[in-house]
């Protein structure tokens, strides 16, 4: 990895669970457990390398539309897998933010999150953002709002980004999605207008260590000219 040259940010697109599972003749909750798992190793990984922001898609504002009983699955499912990575967390020095409309989670849920994202706001080391109720356009509304409650007549770009979930976080430099959709699905809109698009045939709880050293590496072979 040394030679590599690492992106600033890493943004990734988790998709296919419910895929991965259905091959396997899995309910579609199965995948999203091994997915779970393979969050944990990737944001490992990206620890290792040395890698100063990783933001994942882990529940889409459209997410809200599947079954209640999915719904309410992925909800016990993230609370309970980031708390209980929370002492790896604290160990390797990670900060975590959560974007996205988190007030629309159970509150005991949005507690736990909440929690752990306060225990951890001291950390210095990597930034790990997790969009959870989150979508795009979404995002971009909100912050429209709030400058109008501001008086705004007129906004500049410093504007918008100040009132963005993702506030003090620089744009991804490479997006990744799993599964091989080529698609951005409302994620980072605004923030990942001169990212990189890296997409992965392989179904998220199947992307490892070596998938994202494949991604890293296409990166590598990328001229970034922003327009110019």
């Amino acid at each position: 990895m040394s030679e590599l040259k690492l992106p600033r940010h890493i943004a990734i697109i988790m998709d296919g669970n419910g895929r991965w599972a259905k091959q396997r003749l899995l309910p579609r909750t199965a995948g999203h457990k091994v997915g779970l798992d393979t969050f944990v190793d990737i944001s490992d990984a990206c620890i290792e390398m040395g890698i100063e922001y990783l933001t994942v898609y882990a529940f889409s504002s459209e997410n809200w539309n599947r079954s209640s009983d999915e719904v309410g699955a992925l909800m016990e499912l993230m609370s309970k897998g980031i708390t209980k990575y929370e002492p790896e967390l604290v160990k390797r020095n990670v900060k975590l933010k959560l974007l996205g409309d988190i007030d629309r989670f159970e509150p005991k849920y949005r507690n736990a999150l909440l929690g752990v994202q306060e225990r951890l706001s001291k950390n210095d080391g990597m930034t790990l953002c997790i969009c959870l109720s989150y979508g795009g356009r979404q995002e971009l509304v909100h912050a429209f709002n709030e400058l109008i409650k501001e008086g705004k007549t007129e906004i500049t770009a410093e504007d918008v980004e100040r009132h963005l979930y993702s506030a003090g976080v620089p744009d991804p430099d490479l997006v990744i999605r799993t599964s091989g959709e080529y698609r951005i699905s409302n994620f980072l809109l605004w923030q990942s207008a001169y990212a990189e698009y890296y997409f992965a045939d392989v179904y998220w709880p199947d992307f490892n260590k070596d998938e994202l050293i494949k991604a890293i590496e296409s990166y590598n072979k990328r001229e970034r000219r922003y327009g110019r």
